[in-house]
């Protein structure tokens, strides 16, 4: 005898809840006060999960402008690295914390590039009896 095998309904990709998307802080602009380890720890961690670039400037005065990709925590400020894809470099370069003496929030790169704005873009080119209409990303400047 063969039993029969039921999936629950949860398996059912037409009932499984959808969580809401995250919602980002507006940090474009933002430049964070430095005053203590625990203010730069949270402003980098708020700078790693930024969508745009960040201009960091060193203690001796050195600017650094580009994208947090990765962060490495230490048990001390200067045990602890950030690593940054520089704007006009393929280099990589790993930051100190306890070198960081300021943090700039640029342009948030990704701010009103939704799926739901692109989708009225495609309608309304449509709706114009426009051809060869496809979905494009926006330039990103």
């Amino acid at each position: 005898m063969s039993e029969r095998v039921t999936t629950p309904a949860a398996a059912d990709p037409d009932s499984i809840e959808v969580a809401a998307g995250f919602e980002h802080e507006n940090l474009e602009g933002w430049i964070p006060e430095l005053a203590s380890d625990s203010e730069i720890v949270a402003a980098l961690d708020k700078a790693f999960d930024y969508r745009g670039d960040i201009t960091i400037t060193g203690k001796d005065g050195t600017k650094f402008d580009g994208y947090i990709f990765d962060r490495r925590p230490g048990k001390s400020l200067s045990e602890s690295f950030v690593r940054l894809f520089p704007v006009n470099s393929n280099e990589k370069l790993s930051i100190s914390y306890a070198d960081i003496a300021r943090l700039e929030f640029g342009k948030d790169r990704a701010a009103g590039k939704h799926w739901e704005h692109w989708v009225a873009q495609y309608q309304q080119k449509k709706a114009a009896g426009e051809k060869n209409i496809g979905l494009q990303p926006e330039a990103l400047d």
